[in-house]
């Protein structure tokens, strides 16, 4: 496995509850593809845009991208900041990924007045840019929500799962399906935990899981091979890329996406 991978982290986890707009760009070139990340502290903790694009770069793909992602920000709060909605028209995005607040989804009736009517709107905007929209479909926490009635993770994931399936198949949007992931690699390799010590945030094993699905959904290959972060074992990692290209290239096959030519 190579080993040229190198970890950017451009946020600290103290900066979780800052409301503040954060933008970081990396330097482009003319055959750089970029990507907006909007979201919250799910994208910034362990910097999960940079690491992707690192990913990319081990992969032979130039990619600068950019995130506004606030700690605990819905997509309802996004559609509401005149700075996200500045980032969106501030350049000719690729992509730009929409990352809902992780408990939203959750539940129907949430999902249906507050995440599904800004999902529209935003998707409505950065469509009118002649970007794609893509739905980045996040994971569970460790111990379900059981004030919400879901007592474990598998029974929070689920309904995560039907939110963003839902919405994505009503406005033809995307799926990055790093939750799927999530899934698939507790039911493989249950030994390895990818929470952080709250169980909501990600450890830098589960933010690399969710770039490696970046990146199989993005460029349509998989990421077996490619570089991998110094805390984690060989073994960890190439399973953690198995999975990635499993869900995304074979169970999520229908949602792919390519890199525009």
């Amino acid at each position: 496995m190579k080993r040229f991978f190198i970890f950017i982290i451009l946020l600290s986890l103290c900066c979780q509850a800052s409301r503040s707009q954060t933008i970081y760009e990396g330097q482009a070139s003319q055959d750089t593809l970029h990507i907006l990340f909007i979201g919250n502290s799910y994208i910034f903790v362990n910097g999960l845009p940079n690491i992707f694009a690192a990913l990319a770069n081990s992969g032979g793909h130039k990619v600068e991208t950019a995130m506004a992602a606030n700690g605990g920000w819905t997509l309802q709060d996004h559609l509401n900041s005149t700075e996200t909605l500045k980032s969106i028209e501030s350049r000719n995005w690729d992509y730009v990924v929409l990352q809902e607040q992780s408990e939203i989804p959750s539940v129907m009736e949430l999902r249906v007045a507050v995440m599904y009517p800004a999902a529209r709107a935003l998707v409505e905007r950065i469509r009118e840019t002649g970007a794609t929209p893509l739905f980045f479909l996040t994971w569970a926490h460790r111990d379900g929500w059981p004030e919400r009635g879901m007592p474990d993770y598998t029974s929070m994931q689920f309904e995560i799962n039907r939110g963003y399936l839902g919405i994505s198949t009503g406005l033809d949007v995307g799926i990055v399906p790093a939750g799927y992931a999530w899934m698939k690699a507790r039911e493989s390799y249950p030994e390895m935990d990818l929470w952080g010590s709250d169980g909501s945030h990600p450890n830098e094993k589960g933010t690399y899981l969710a770039a490696c699905v970046f990146y199989a959904a993005i460029f349509g290959e998989s990421p077996e091979g490619l570089g991998c972060p110094t805390g984690l074992s060989r073994e960890e990692g190439e399973h953690i890329q198995q999975v990635a290209a499993e869900v995304v290239l074979k169970d999520f096959s229908q949602w792919n996406l390519k890199v525009k030519k």
